[in-house]
């Protein structure tokens, strides 16, 4: 491919995946990107080539796009290259040949018995597998295919197969696994072989629950299934799988593994060239065997892997004389030393947020221990790192280690592996920390699945959290991947919760986890439409469309008489900064209300999902469905003044998101003036929750109240995003007040500084200062509406959207924005200028504009002294 052609492929996608070219399905999705020189490029029809096969369609779509030739069989490869040709008659070159392979398995395949240790000395005991092979012809490929119950890593002659780790991730085991599918042929010889496999608990094992009242839910042991899928060159197969004819070893280094206590290694039990041929394992125990009965589905997401190394920032001392190295930076992962020592030498690792008084803070852990021991083999300088747990941390305390060099330890930055697409800078330093740390929160909470957080007894998959945050998410990383492979083990738990989506996912706490809760149930039905809008991913909405359905359908039939979904128990707006430490729930809007306005957005949701997917009947029952709670909700929440009878901050912006203004612009005008008044009445701190906040910012600057909005945002007092900011936060944290002025830990029995749901801000910043918003499916046509030009003096934003690389630029100079945006080729954008009535639509190119604009409002100035203060200080 030409670099200097006027019309360029720059990338080619099969799926959902960004890291390599892995078909699941047999009839696969593409998507390529185009860049071209000529100006308004649009594509009129593509070309595609597959091996000996070709397909020309006509369309003008570049992502989504359905596979045109016959399904892939399982194992089939081959080389697909794509050529675009535009409206204007333009043609690129050939994209590059992209190797795809297909990864799923056919039907029965699947025959490898599950094997473990069989006689674990204690529950959930860590165990080395191996078993030898003969290869005695050439081979032309070899495939891996492994599962485990557990956290695993394949070895073939003593070289890890592929970088990823805490493999195969967490599902919901009961019903649905994953497999990972590696190409192996490199690492095989002619003769003997030798396969091994590293094998813990993680998830299987782990003991979930509250109040140091954990317990195992999946099972008290890990197990693995694999096989390997042999080709040779004469056209024979052999198929090498776990079986009876395997050893195991339960006295390897690894002596205990926990994702929450940590691991604890003892290098001295090592015994090298265990995974290579001719080891001697004639002391080492036959395994124990079961039927595999969940056969596990090709994995459609990336995978966890490494993806930072950070150093030590400061060595510090603490009052109890303790040495704590910080990392700068809130994160989540373990730590790599290099250290040589003593025999029996034992160096410990305590993990921590923050400190409190000087020492790590460890009460918010609760039973979460945290904690890495490695006894050194006394072999010369050895590189330790856990391999099967993670902490939430930025500091660690090490003990046991007298002459520690801390160029010699680095933090391991774990999460799973997405590729960065949404950047945001403005002329305020602290702005642009909060939104990197949001970023950051991110990077280490969507490990496997979207967790709540990564350090304390519990890390799970609230349904909540990840609702809220979808669309941040959907900006910041491409997420698609990730989040449609988890709302895959939405609907697994769904269907066996009669249609309700449990308040975490996996849901491991039983029948209190398994209740129907507001704004967190509604992960249903949010997380598939923000697929949709955000990437246009119309097969994640059909997919789960009989789920949006399930929870809808679940909560009308638990409404009464009048219409009105009454619960119980509620979250609520959680954590509303009014709320007491020990009553997150207790917040100033009334929890049925927060209910049933989530209601008739999940209904107007479903609505919406019909029709897209060309349902009518059910798009006309489910907007009935909106309309009639609508009306409840106007009889019983709305007063005659025009107010509503929860007289909240929460209340307003939630009634203002979801169109709950009933259609009249007057009682519109009248929620968003109401709400500015109460958010001034509060000094211009944050007034809301889990709930309330991602859609605050929002509801006063679609009434007119952008200054107020701003003012929300420059806050530097408790509560507001940048009272944590200026506290030292790196991410962002659970409570508005985690850390108390004076620097000590909130008071209440739950906090967590790494916790992304009050994050969510991120999405308002990028569509509202950065003005870069979907105006269809996808970005294919973008909206450009900044709207704090009173706040900034730059803002610039940019998003890798599934058509390519789209930014928006402006800069102030007093009353006048020079304002710039790059819209990528094949899509077009709606330009919204100041003083003009209708949008400027533009194709793509780089175009620019100059217009006048209002004065800096109060708060700027406010805001930009707290920034020099805090760079400063």
């Amino acid at each position: 491919m030409s670099a200097s052609h006027p019309v360029r492929i720059a990338e080619v996608r099969v799926d959902r995946r960004r890291d390599a070219a892995l078909a699941s399905v047999p009839d696969p999705q593409l998507g390529w990107l185009v860049e071209s020189d000529l100006p308004d490029w649009w594509q009129r029809s593509v070309e595609l080539r597959f091996g000996d096969r070709t397909a020309t369609v006509e369309t003008a779509e570049s992502s989504f796009v359905d596979w045109p030739f016959a399904p892939l069989a399982p194992h089939e490869t081959g080389e697909l290259s794509v050529r675009v040709t535009g409206v204007d008659g333009s043609t690129s070159e050939w994209s590059a040949p992209l190797a795809v392979r297909a990864v799923f398995l056919a039907e029965g395949e699947w025959t490898a018995p599950t094997i473990a240790l069989a006689d674990p000395a204690a529950p959930a005991q860590p165990v080395s597998l191996r078993h030898e092979f003969s290869l005695d012809r050439p081979v032309s490929r070899a495939l891996l295919y492994a599962s485990a119950e557990g956290v695993y890593q394949v070895s073939l002659n003593g070289r890890d197969v592929d970088d990823a780790v805490l493999k195969p991730g967490w599902t919901v085991y009961q019903e649905r696994r994953i497999h990972d599918s590696t190409d192996v042929t490199g690492l095989l010889s002619p003769g003997r072989n030798a396969i091994g496999v590293r094998l813990a608990g993680g998830w299987w094992t782990e003991e979930f629950g509250f109040a140091g009242q954990g317990k195992r839910f999946y099972g008290d042991q890990p197990a693995v299934t694999l096989f390997v899928r042999v080709e040779y060159a004469d056209g024979t197969v052999e198929t090498i799988e776990t079986g009876e004819h395997w050893r195991a070893s339960g006295d390897g280094p690894l002596v205990s593994s926990s994702l929450y206590q940590g691991e604890s290694v003892d290098t001295r039990r090592a015994a090298p060239g265990w995974d290579a041929p001719g080891f001697d394992d004639t002391g080492w125990a036959p395994v124990r065997t079961s039927p595999t009965t969940v056969i596990p589905e090709a994995e459609r997401a990336e995978p966890v892997r490494r993806t930072q190394l950070l150093p030590v920032v400061e060595v510090l001392t603490t009052p109890s004389g303790a040495t704590v190295l910080d990392f700068g930076q809130n994160l989540v992962g373990r730590l790599r030393l290099r250290v040589s020592g003593r025999a029996g030498q034992t160096i410990t690792l305590r993990h921590a947020e923050v400190l409190e008084h000087g020492e790590l803070a460890l009460r918010p852990l609760r039973f979460a221990a945290a904690t890495d021991t490695f006894v050194l083999s006394g072999a010369g300088e050895q590189t330790l790192e856990p391999e099967f747990t993670f902490h939430g941390f930025r500091y660690a305390q090490v003990e046991g280690w007298a002459d520690l060099d801390p160029a010699a330890v680095s933090a391991v930055v774990l999460g799973s592996d997405m590729r960065r697409t949404g950047w945001l800078e403005t002329s305020d330093p602290l702005i642009d920390r909060l939104h990197e740390n949001a970023v950051w929160g991110m990077r280490g909470n969507f490990l496997s699945l979207p967790t709540d957080c990564p350090q304390r007894d519990e890390r799970l998959g609230w349904t909540g959290d990840a609702q809220v945050f979808a669309p941040s998410a959907s900006f910041l990383y491409d997420s698609d991947a990730f989040l449609a492979s988890w709302l895959r083990d939405v609907a697994v738990e769904q269907r066996g919760n009669g249609g309700v989506c449990p308040y975490m996912v996996p849901n491991v706490l039983g029948e209190w986890g398994a209740a129907a809760a507001a704004g967190w149930g509604d992960a249903a039905t949010v997380v598939p439409a923000t697929l949709f809008e955000r990437f246009g991913d119309r097969r994640a909405l059909a997919d789960q469309f009989s789920q949006m359905t399930a929870w809808c359908d679940a909560i009308l039939s638990r409404t009464d008489d009048d219409g009105l979904w009454r619960a119980p128990f509620q979250f609520g707006d959680w954590l509303d900064p009014a709320a007491p430490p020990d009553r997150p729930m207790d917040a100033r809007t009334d929890p049925d209300l927060v209910a049933n306005a989530y209601l008739v957005h999940s209904l107007d949701l479903t609505a919406s999902a019909a029709r897209t997917l060309g349902d009518e009947e059910a798009a006309s029952r489910y907007a009935a469905y909106a309309a009639d709670t609508r009306i409840a909700f106007d009889r019983e929440y709305l007063r005659d003044d025009d107010r509503l009878a929860s007289d909240a901050p929460a209340a307003y912006a939630l009634a203002l998101a979801f169109g709950l203004d009933g259609g009249r612009p007057e009682r519109r005008a009248a929620f968003g003036d109401r709400l500015a008044e109460l958010v001034a009445e509060g000094g211009h701190r944050v007034p809301t929750g889990f709930l309330g906040s991602p859609v605050l910012l929002d509801a006063l600057t679609a009434t007119g109240h952008v200054d107020d909005a701003l003012r929300l945002l420059f806050q530097t007092e408790n509560p507001s995003w940048l009272y944590q900011v200026l506290l030292g936060a790196t991410t962002v944290w659970e409570r508005w007040d985690s850390l108390l002025p004076d620097g000590t830990v909130n008071p209440g029995e739950m906090t967590s500084y790494n916790h992304y749901a009050l994050g969510s801000i991120v999405d308002w910043m990028h569509r509202s200062l950065g003005g870069l918003a979907p105006a269809s499916p996808g970005y294919r046509t973008i909206r450009i509406d900044p709207a704090g030009y009173a706040g900034f003096d730059r803002v610039r934003c940019a998003h890798e959207t599934p058509y390519g690389f789209a930014e928006v630029e402006w800069n102030r100079d007093g009353d006048r924005v020079e304002l710039t945006a790059t819209v990528p080729a094949n899509s077009r954008a709606e330009v919204h200028l100041p003083g003009t009535p209708s949008p400027v639509t533009v194709g793509s190119g780089t175009h620019s504009w100059t217009f006048p604009v209002p004065a800096p409002a109060a708060a700027a100035p406010a805001a930009s002294a707290a920034s020099a203060a805090s760079a400063e200080g």
